[in-house]
Order: structure tokens, then sequence, then C-alpha cells
């Protein structure tokens, strides 16, 4: 997994050149150059090679996935949403550059990203790349990554259309999941996977997704800035509803378990040490009871 991070990391450096105007590629480049576990790039890789294909022909689509994340990041840090002022151990990009270039920073990376798809993925079909900006675009938007943000926020508010589960079970399928299933969908098109292989894996980021999120719930409950590399405590502090606010700390870490464990059911049949490694990080943390 350290190699495909660091692959990644390469072709990130490559494919995103500072230039004139500087300031904006710099903050872009900030952000997504920070030390980071890359695990939706990684999965959507590793999908594609346990599925056959040259993990070569989809690094850009995976680099694009990463820039998607990054703005994601960039944008929730602002003021004007879960207003933080580190990400990933550092300043966040709105106290290093600024409001206004973190807001556009953030659209440039959502913009460049199915750019690089369409510039770098050579070694695709032209529909092959079709359909994953199709993918890309409608997991993006308000129909996914959009959708989760703006019902996360109006949760902090009390605003709640539907009960407390559903708006939790919602916000994190669109906010957390969305991502990583637009990883393994991706990786599984690269790799012509028939349908019934991409629902499966499909399946799997989706219970994957909400494990890692009360991971993350979980996490700010009893962790100090320097484990998470942003301000510990600031879900409870802000009233904000998550696994932990909603079924307490012991229930949520019993969730957890049980989208693992589904996890592993599904993936193992694919002999990935990778996909292995993730979950097992992830659980020895939490702990097996």
């Amino acid at each position: 997994m350290k190699e495909l991070i660091n692959l990644i990391d390469k072709h990130l450096d490559e494919y995103l050149q500072i230039v004139y105007p500087e300031d904006i590629f710099k903050a872009m480049k900030y952000t997504l150059m920070l030390p980071g576990k890359r695990l939706r790039p990684v999965m959507c890789l590793e999908t594609a090679r346990v599925l056959g294909a040259d993990i070569n022909n989809v690094m850009p689509a995976a680099c694009a996935l990463e820039m998607l994340h990054v703005q994601s990041l960039i944008h929730d840090d602002l003021p004007c949403m879960d207003n933080d002022d580190f990400r990933r151990g550092k300043p966040s990009n709105h106290k290093v550059f600024g409001e206004a270039n973190a807001v556009l920073a953030g659209d440039a990376l959502l913009t460049f990203a199915p750019q690089l798809i369409i510039e770098k993925s050579n070694g695709l079909t032209a529909e092959q790349v079709l359909r994953i900006l199709h993918e890309y675009t409608k997991f993006a938007g308000a129909y996914g990554l959009i959708a989760g943000q703006v019902v996360d926020i109006e949760s902090e508010g009390g605003k709640l259309v539907k009960t407390p589960e559903e708006t939790l079970d919602f916000i994190h399928l669109n906010k957390t999941a969305v991502l990583f299933r637009l990883a393994v969908r991706i990786g599984a098109i690269a790799a012509n996977a028939d349908e019934d292989v991409i629902e499966e894996f499909d399946d799997f980021a989706k219970k994957f997704g909400l494990a890692f999120q009360i991971y993350d719930d979980i996490m700010d409950e009893i962790s100090s800035f320097e484990e998470l590399g942003k301000t510990a405590g600031k879900d409870k502090n802000s009233g904000k509803l998550t696994y932990v606010s909603l079924y307490g700390l012991e229930e949520a870490e019993n969730k957890f378990r049980c989208h693992i464990k589904e996890c592993y059911g599904i993936i193992d049949k694919y002999k990935s040490d990778i996909f292995k490694e993730i979950l097992d990080k992830l659980s020895q943390r939490i702990g097996s009871k």
C-alpha cells in the first residue's frame, strides 16, 4: 500500500504544475500534496488491479478522484461550513491563502479533475472515459457529495425532514461513502467488469463508507489533535449529528464492527492484500471485542 501511495503522490505532483497565476495553483497544490492515506485512489487502483486492468490506465482517474476529495476538504474547512483551522496537521487552506482563494482552489480542483481524465486516460476507450466522467459528475454533484453536505449543514441546526437515523445514514452515504463508491466503480469500469461485479464492489464501498464515518465519529470523540490532524471534539462541541451522539460510543463501535465484518465478507474472495490491510488498520484501532 505504501508503494501505491508513493506512486499516487508522484503522479499528483506531476499532473498539477504551478503556472501563472501562481496563487491559485499554489493553493490547489497545498492541500492536495499534504501527507494523507490516499484511500480513495488506492481503492480505485486496487479494484482495477484485482479485476484484471493495468493500473497505469486508471491512474489519471484515480488522481482526479483524490482532487475531488481534496476539493471537498478545502470547502468543508471554510468558516461557512465546518469552520476548521487545521487539516492533516497543517493550517487549513483558507488560513494560508485566504477564504476567496480557498473557494476558488476547491472550484479549480473540481473542474481540473475531469479535464485530467479526458486528457491523460490514454489507455482507456472513449466509452470507458465517458462512463467514468458520468459517474464523476453524478457522485460529485447534487445527487451525491453536495447533497450529503447540505443535509449535514441543515442537521446542525436541528432542521430534520427525516428521522435522525435516516438523516444520519443519508448524510454519510452521500458525504462519505459516495467517494469510496466512485473509487471502486471507476476501477471496475476501467477493468470492463460485468454489472454484477460493479454492484458487488459498490455494495462493499457503501458498507466501508459507513464504517469509515463511524470510525471518524468515534475518533473525534476519543482522540487528540496530534492523532487526528484536525481539531478534536468539534462534532460534540457544535452539536453535530453523529453516530456517537445518536447511538452512544458503545453502540457506535458495535455498528462499526458489523459493517467491517460485512466488508470482509464481500472482499475476501478477491484475495487483495491491500483491501485487507485497509480493513485491518481500521479494525485494530477500534478493537475487536
